[in-house]
């Protein structure tokens, strides 16, 4: 089925002339690099076409990638809306994309409301670069891959992995990443930009492992107040990422990361876990996303520390009746 989807799409890129691409709000990895990938694979497998990249939030943390394009909103008149990495509408970072004449769901999150007039949804994929990779090797005759698009899927299919270390990675991801990397990878100074930390980071992840508590059954949380953000100097996006400083406490198979945002109201949930799924939990605290990715929002301290107690609860309740959990 999901080849007779992958056809439709291509047919459809094919017959138009205008193509805009979008991801979700508040982009990881993987958003940037499939939706970047996909455009630089377009644009050069077919020149004559405009493709654009219209989003409305970036990341800073991957900014070294580059930047992205400005559109009126006539350009939609006629145009096909790719959205990638995107489960539902209301998360698209793209206010204009229902202008456009079709829309195309790429997406491996869970298909719990779907839209756009084809949707191909594989969530057993550990990546949507994994997605578009796929979709080059499907039609590799016909598209051209270079270095620097190579790189940018690369990029989205080793971040929203873990390195190939989470749930969801397979033989086929393995293969499909080392097709990728013969297309011209330079993975050194990839993983350099990923991974060498400015000064001030490194003191930020000091303040990060002073700060973090632990409940008693393991559940690792840090609340990120608005006088810390300001301190360090951290938007709402890098203030959300210190819940990958918490993922390595032996016992901890859950980790938490509340970053307050006084502006709306809220306090954002960032919600991490090892061998058994916290997406239900983000679901009954208006949140969603993977089974052990997942992000919420609370609306006050004492909805924040329901969702610890809860938290706690599940994982003592793993704990109780599993095995072999470090």
């Amino acid at each position: 089925m999901n080849e007779d989807i992958k056809k439709k799409i291509l047919q459809k890129i094919e017959s138009y002339k205008t193509i805009i691409v979008s991801r979700h709000i508040r982009p990881d990895g993987d958003a940037i690099g499939s939706t970047k990938g996909l455009v630089k694979l377009l644009r050069d497998t077919y020149p004559d076409k405009k493709v654009y990249l219209v989003n409305e939030d970036y990341s800073d943390y991957l900014a070294f990638l580059g930047g992205e394009d400005t559109v009126t909103d006539e350009v939609y008149n006629g145009a096909l809306q790719i959205v990638l990495d995107t489960g539902t509408e209301d998360r698209i970072s793209n206010r204009n994309f229902k202008k456009a004449k079709e829309i195309i769901k790429i997406d491996h999150h869970i298909d719990d409301k779907p839209y756009g007039d084809i949707s191909w949804v594989e969530d057993f994929r550990s990546s949507a670069c994994e997605m578009v990779a796929d979709f080059y090797l499907t039609f590799k005759n016909k598209l051209k891959m270079s270095p620097e698009a190579a790189t940018y899927i690369y990029l989205g299919m080793v971040t929203d992995s873990g390195r190939f270390r989470y749930e969801g990675v397979t033989g086929d991801t393995m293969r499909i990443a080392g097709a990728i990397l013969d297309c011209g990878v330079n993975t050194e100074k990839l993983f350099a930009n990923l991974y060498v930390d400015e000064f001030e980071t490194l003191k930020l992840k000091s303040y990060v492992y002073d700060n973090i508590k632990i409940t008693p059954n393991g559940v690792a949380y840090i609340y990120m107040s608005e006088a810390v953000q300001k301190k360090f100097n951290l938007t709402l996006e890098a203030a959300s990422d210190v819940v990958s400083e918490l993922s390595a406490i032996r016992g901890s198979l859950i980790w938490l990361a509340f970053i307050d945002n006084k502006a709306k109201g809220q306090i954002r949930v960032r919600l991490r876990s090892r061998f058994l799924g916290v997406k239900d939990l983000a679901n009954k605290y208006h949140g969603g996303g993977h089974s052990m990715a997942a992000g919420a929002t609370v609306y006050s301290e004492e909805e924040m520390q329901s969702l610890i107690n809860d938290a706690d609860k599940l994982l003592g309740e793993y704990k109780a009746t599993h095995g072999g959990w470090l």
